[in-house]
This record gives structure tokens, C-alpha cells and sequence, in this order.
């Protein structure tokens, strides 16, 4: 029996991530794509490889076995794939989250281009944690704690979340005082499901690492559901204005945004000894300071 190559290369990465979606984003196939490699590796191989959860997938112990047998080799063969890639000089490849693409660095990105012409941005969207050591990218733009061990991490900009519910919601239950308290009422998350994860973290609460509660690919999809009742949700003030006003959702908490939980560039120590990563960098860092002087 001889198993396909590409069969292999689809288990180390879904077993990597722990999630089919991001795996399909790895390999540039679609989800249903990557379920039916996993299917035909689990037939060819007489067992099961993975347990679904409604995070995502988890390995079996046949697939731990595996994936301990397979991982380094496909490490070598990535970085042997990557000696081979002559990277550009004047390119910066950047991975960022959608959200923060469309509402901060793509609208800003025309000054860049203005003084620095000869350096091109890739920008690729992801919610994944990408490899910075193993994988083509120069910088991630991420939403955090600001602890990447390993990485040189500078903080950009903290935008503050607001905690908001339905007033039906909280009727009747005990006053929210605390984060700790939060807890206790069903949660609505964005679709990464960190923002809340990170936000107890940040306030010192031991909280599950899995989060129960439905996921929103859109802010303002998860503002209407909090508005009816659905949960708490964690959210920009700009996108429950209107709700706000009109009463049908209040403020469950007023607390101080803990500053180290803020958007940050991180980039591995040789990524930075090119010039032009440096100098996209330290421009994220400057934009951000013309917008403090501006407020």
C-alpha cells in the first residue's frame, strides 16, 4: 500500500493547527477538501487519525504516534523548500487580522507606498498564529498580551472593548462586578475565540482555555445577537453606539483597559536584519504615534 504524499503533508498541518480551516488556508485547498484527504488517509491507515470537537479537531492516540513520526521530517523538507525560494529584497510580507487590515493598516498603507517606493507589501489575512521562524513572513500584526517568547514583539496600538448585554439579560442575576463574574452568563466570541480568553488572562482570572459560547465572523452580527439577550458580548464601543442610545444594550461592566492587551508587530530576530522590514515596522510604529498626537 503506498500512501500519497500530499496525504501526509495534509495530516502534519490539520494536526499543527488543530483546525481543518486553517489547514485548508496553509495549503491554499478548501475545508471540504482537507476533511476528504483526512477521510482517505484514516481508510487507507484502518484507524482514526482525529476526535472533532467544536473547536476543531484533536489528535487520536494513533494519530499522536504518527505525527511524532512525521513532523520533524516535514519540518526539514519545508526548510529545505524555503533555502531554495530566493526571497525578494524589496518585498515585506505581512500577516494581520481581516479586521485590522480593513480598519486600521489598509487605509494607511498609500503613505507608506509614498515614502517608500521601492518596497513592496504582501499582505496576507489570517487569524492563525503563524510560524515566524518556519514560515515566509516578516511581520504579524497580532491582538495580545504582548508574550511571544523567542520573538521581538512592539506594541502598536490598544484599541479598548467594552463589555455590553442585554438589559433582559442581566435582569433578575446578580450585579457583574468583577471579570470573574462574567463567567457565569453565556459569552459571545469573535470568530479567532481569544478576545475573551485574553481579556480574563489580562485581568488575572483563571478561565477554561475552551470558552463555551456561539462564534461571530462580524462584530456587528455579534452586537445583535448580545442585543437579543444571546450572551455578553466583547465588543468596540464604535460598533454598540446605536444600541447603546436606544437602551437595548447597556454597559454589563465599567472597568480600566488593561494596556498590555493591545495589537502588536512581532517579527523574528532575522526577519529584522533586512532593511526593508525595518523600515515597514518602524513606520506601523510612527503611524501610530501621529494618531496619538491627533486625539
Amino acid at each position: 500500500m503506498t500512501i500519497p504524499l500530499p496525504l501526509l503533508e495534509t495530516f502534519v498541518v490539520v494536526a499543527r493547527s488543530g483546525r481543518m480551516r486553517e489547514a485548508a488556508l496553509t495549503l491554499s485547498l478548501t475545508p471540504g477538501a482537507i476533511s476528504q484527504r483526512v477521510r482517505e488517509l484514516e481508510q487507507l491507515a484502518g484507524c482514526r487519525l482525529f476526535s472533532r470537537t467544536p473547536a476543531g479537531v484533536t489528535l487520536s492516540e494513533a494519530g499522536q504516534s504518527l505525527f511524532a513520526t512525521l513532523d520533524e521530517p516535514f519540518r526539514r523538507i519545508e526548510d529545505a523548500r524555503r533555502a531554495l525560494e530566493r526571497p525578494s529584497t524589496r518585498r515585506v510580507r505581512v500577516s494581520t487580522m481581516a479586521s485590522f487590515a480593513v480598519n486600521w493598516l489598509v487605509p494607511r498603507l498609500p503613505r507608506f507606498s509614498q515614502l517608500h517606493p521601492h518596497i513592496d507589501i504582501e499582505l496576507e489575512t489570517d487569524s492563525r498564529l503563524v510560524d515566524l521562524k518556519r514560515e515566509p513572513v516578516d511581520i504579524a500584526i497580532r491582538h495580545g498580551l504582548g508574550e511571544y517568547p523567542g520573538l521581538v514583539a512592539v506594541p502598536l496600538i490598544a484599541p479598548e472593548l467594552i463589555v455590553v448585554a442585554s438589559p433582559s439579560l442581566l435582569q433578575g442575576r446578580a450585579v457583574i462586578e468583577t471579570p470573574a463574574d462574567c463567567l457565569s452568563f453565556p459569552l459571545l466570541h469573535d470568530m479567532d475565540r481569544a478576545d475573551w480568553r485574553l481579556w480574563f488572562e489580562a485581568h488575572g482570572v483563571q478561565a477554561s482555555a475552551e470558552l463555551s459560547g456561539p462564534s461571530f465572523s462580524d462584530d456587528h452580527l455579534m452586537v445583535k445577537a448580545a442585543a437579543t439577550g444571546q450572551g455578553l458580548a466583547l465588543v468596540r464601543d464604535a460598533y454598540a453606539d446605536d444600541d447603546l442610545r436606544t437602551g437595548r444594550l447597556v454597559r454589563a461592566i465599567s472597568i480600566q483597559w488593561p494596556t498590555n492587551f493591545a495589537y502588536y508587530a512581532v517579527s523574528a530576530a532575522e526577519a529584522l536584519q533586512r532593511s526593508v522590514v525595518t523600515h515597514f515596522r518602524d513606520w506601523l510604529v510612527s503611524e501610530v504615534a501621529a494618531d496619538s498626537q491627533k486625539s
